[in-house]
């Protein structure tokens, strides 16, 4: 028979283990301590595609596409697209709070703006491949970082800059729509 010592001992852990999880699983999706409606921010993406135009001893990138978009702390987003060297006019539409607080609030949780700046190597054979920038501006303080697809490195690509990319490029789809 099975001491009851023995079933309270494990129990102890387990009721530890279920105390710990359910505040994890209950949780809403940004953390609170990261939502402040006095921070003051802007955000700049940019999504290149670069073709390799002279392969060999000297390479020469040329843009064939550049799309920007700025999110302004009122929530106000301007996107710009250059193809071709032709600038297609402006497209300004306004994002929900919600949304630009959720942006900020992931790159103040995630420790986005003390991400040091790193140079990705791009693969020798690489004739074209996506680029991609991000300036960040938040109560004064600056950071930018560029970066290639993965397809282009074979250098590990942050999740942090990858759940930051997903989520301005789900922004640049409903602007471009």
């Amino acid at each position: 028979m099975v001491k009851p010592i023995l079933i309270v001992g494990g129990a102890i852990p387990i009721a530890i283990a279920i105390i710990i999880v359910i505040p994890l699983v209950t949780a809403p999706e940004i953390a609170n301590t990261a939502i402040d409606p006095l921070d003051e921010s802007e955000i700049e993406f940019t999504v290149h595609q670069l073709r390799n135009m002279s392969p060999g001893i000297i390479d020469r990138l040329t843009a064939e596409q550049t799309e920007i978009i700025i999110i302004k702390n009122d929530g106000t987003v301007n996107y710009t697209i250059t193809k071709d060297g032709t600038v297609s006019p402006e497209k300004t539409i306004k994002i929900d709070e919600s949304k630009r607080m959720k942006l900020v609030a992931m790159i103040k949780e995630t420790g986005f703006l003390s991400i040091p700046f790193e140079s990705f190597s791009i693969k020798d054979d690489m004739e074209s491949y996506q680029k991609f920038g991000l300036k960040i501006t938040l109560n004064e303080n600056s950071n930018q970082l560029y970066w290639p697809e993965p397809d282009a490195t074979d250098q590990m690509i942050p999740p942090i800059i990858t759940m930051v990319q997903e989520e301005l490029e789900s922004i640049m789809e409903i602007i471009r729509e």
